[in-house]
């Protein structure tokens, strides 16, 4: 289990630092070049890809989740005891406050970031949200996202899926998920990925995460019962007999 654990602290930590570092640097620096649909794409591919590689690296450790929002759906599932869960989560937000502070130090040594100014790639809504989301819209849309992630994970990680091209499935479909939620909210659909950056930032960021941790969550364990809905389990100690006249 320490060798899941790390993996779990590790990989939630690359994930934040590289993929909520260039979020930061598109629309925190501006290097989008003026065009949000730019920022928006850079910032999702790179979701996408980071996980991509995490996944066929990490995933024969410990599935890779790097994701309390996957762990509670996997639990949801029967597929982890709550005593791994637990386990799981604690190295996800360890990971994600250390990716987050990592990113930090590294910002922090350019003349042209401030905290208050550049921010942390941190979600939100109402006036943070590009389009000015409600708090109830966002907190829908979070669900729904995270719901429509966590879903695909436990279907292509199951019996019927393929290891082999479950990694790449889990990358673009996090790309996805980001294509259209990183207007609506930044796109969290991640607890620990939204907490790291918000511990930091302070501020409005820290006032509006309890959206972030508790939305995916829900979305996770909505994921676990439409997929145990469309994926029953056969019991196997029941054995069908046909009867043929």
């Amino acid at each position: 289990m320490g060798r899941k654990f790390l993996a779990e602290f590790f990989g939630t930590a690359v994930l934040v630092f590289f993929a909520v570092g260039v979020a930061t640097l598109m629309f925190g620096f501006k290097m989008d070049g003026g065009s949000v649909a730019a920022g928006v794409v850079a910032t999702a591919l790179t979701f996408g890809l980071v996980l991509l590689g995490l996944a066929y690296s990490l995933g024969p450790i410990s599935g890779c989740h790097v994701n309390p929002a996957v762990t509670i759906g996997a639990l949801a599932a029967r597929r982890l005891s709550v005593g791994e869960a637990l386990g799981y989560w604690v190295a996800q937000f360890l990971g994600g406050y250390v990716g987050a502070v990592l990113l930090w130090t590294v910002l922090r040594q350019s003349s042209l970031y401030h905290t208050s100014t550049q921010g942390l790639g941190t979600d939100g809504y109402g006036s943070a949200s590009l389009i000015h989301l409600s708090a109830g819209g966002a907190f829908l849309a979070e669900v729904i996202l995270t719901a429509l992630f966590v879903f695909v994970i436990l279907v292509v990680t199951g019996p019927r899926g393929s290891s082999s091209t479950a990694g790449v499935v889990i990358g673009l479909t996090l790309t996805v998920v980001h294509l259209i939620g990183i207007p609506l909210t930044g796109t969290s659909v991640n607890p620990a990925r939204s907490l790291g950056p918000a511990l930091i930032v302070g501020g409005t960021a820290l006032s509006q995460v309890w959206l972030f941790l508790v939305a995916p969550l829900v979305g996770g364990v909505v994921a676990a019962v439409v997929h145990a809905m469309l994926y029953p389990t056969v019991r196997p100690d029941i054995v069908v007999v046909e009867v043929t006249p």
